[in-house]
Formats: structure tokens, sequence, C-alpha cells
């Protein structure tokens, strides 16, 4: 069995290409963490307040693209 970073290294990079991006996907999904709930409930509760905001009238929704233009030419200055 290959316990060795080393010696697990050199037996990945000997994979064909696609066996080290299945290699690679497996080994970033490991990292991935759950999410934290109180995160989670923050953005369900900001996702809602913004809905509300949107179906009142209270504000009114910038198109992603005219903020991204907006924010290129403010870093533009």
């Amino acid at each position: 069995m290959i316990t060795d970073y080393k010696d697990i290294q050199h037996s990945a990079l000997s994979l064909d290409a696609s066996d080290r991006a299945k290699l690679a996907k497996k080994l970033i999904e490991s990292l991935d963490q759950e999410p934290d709930s109180e995160v989670e409930k923050a953005w369900i509760a900001e996702i809602k307040k913004r809905k509300a905001e949107i179906k009142s009238g209270s504000i009114t929704p910038i198109a992603g693209h005219e903020v991204h233009k907006a924010a290129r030419e403010l870093l533009a200055k």
C-alpha cells in the first residue's frame, strides 16, 4: 500500500490526463466543507429581505452587466 506523499505523487503523475483530472476532482471535493448552518441561515434571510424589497418597489434592481460596467469605470479612474 502506498502511504508516502512522494510515492502517491509519483503514482498520480504517471496516470493519463483523464485519470489525473478525475483524481484532482476527487481531491478537491474532499477539501470542501459542509456549509455553516448559521451562514446559510443568514444568506436565506438576506435573500428573503432583498426579494421583499424588490416586490415592494422600495429598491430597483440593477442588471449585473451594468454593475460590472460601473465598477470597471470606477476602477479605471
